[in-house]
């Protein structure tokens, strides 16, 4: 999605300016998104929620798959429209998105996509004024970005929790797709089973943080694995 991400700078960017989105082909080459639990609800209704694990770091990350072929996202038409009624967080923030200072967990500073067609220096709203501030539009982006990573933290809580109590199970499922079979695997789902064979106390707690409602929306949403097959 990101050609040239540097952070934001005054010096480098003083005279750059910002436009809306008004077409999503940057997204066009990817099949899946990553998501927040704070977007389960509106998301299931259209996409798919699954979980991937990441080996190396040794925890799951909930997405949003957009298409069944690497490259593919079904939800980009020809003239660079979303063909959904909700477009995950993280590409609504695009060509803006948060980088952590050096290994400083807790210190992150806002980047740009340069090369964004979003971004120039003749048309849009200004990221600096004359006095080299940041404008109403940075502001507003800073707020955005810091609200995005106080969700992640929270998704990377529900993600550790599921993770904790083997909850998650290989997703191993068929959909037709035109006149052929085809396998979707690689991706992480919750086991429903489990969850109902839970200890009273462990439902308890899954209900005072409030993971009960995500992880019932995120199972719903697998029924829209058979959408994506008939659009694709």
């Amino acid at each position: 999605m990101f050609t040239q991400l540097a952070p934001l700078n005054r010096e480098l960017h003083g005279a750059l300016k910002v436009k809306p989105i008004d077409h999503f082909n940057f997204a066009k080459g990817f099949h899946l998104a990553s998501i927040m639990v704070h977007e389960f609800a509106r998301a299931a209704s259209v996409y798919p929620i699954v979980f991937l694990e990441d080996k190396e770091k040794d925890e799951f990350r909930p997405v949003v798959l957009l298409g069944l072929e690497a490259g593919e996202n079904i939800f980009v038409a020809e003239d660079g429209s979303w063909n959904a009624s909700y477009v995950p967080a993280i590409i609504r923030r695009y060509p803006f998105a948060l980088a952590r200072l050096g290994e400083d967990e807790d210190q992150f500073t806002v980047c740009l996509d340069e090369k964004s067609d979003f971004v120039s220096a003749e048309e849009g709203q200004p990221l600096f004024d004359e006095q080299g501030e940041p404008t109403e539009v940075v502001e507003n982006v800073k707020r955005y970005l810091s609200e995005m990573q106080q969700m992640e933290m929270f998704t990377q809580a529900f993600c550790h929790f599921l993770a904790e109590h083997n909850l998650f199970n290989p997703l191993n499922m068929q959909v037709r797709q035109g006149e052929t079979m085809r396998n979707v695997t690689g991706c992480y789902v919750v086991n429903e089973e489990r969850i109902y064979n839970l200890s009273d106390k462990l439902f308890l707690e899954i209900r005072d943080k409030r993971y009960l409602a995500p992880m019932f929306s995120h199972l719903t949403s697998l029924a829209q694995i058979e959408r994506l097959s008939k659009e694709a």
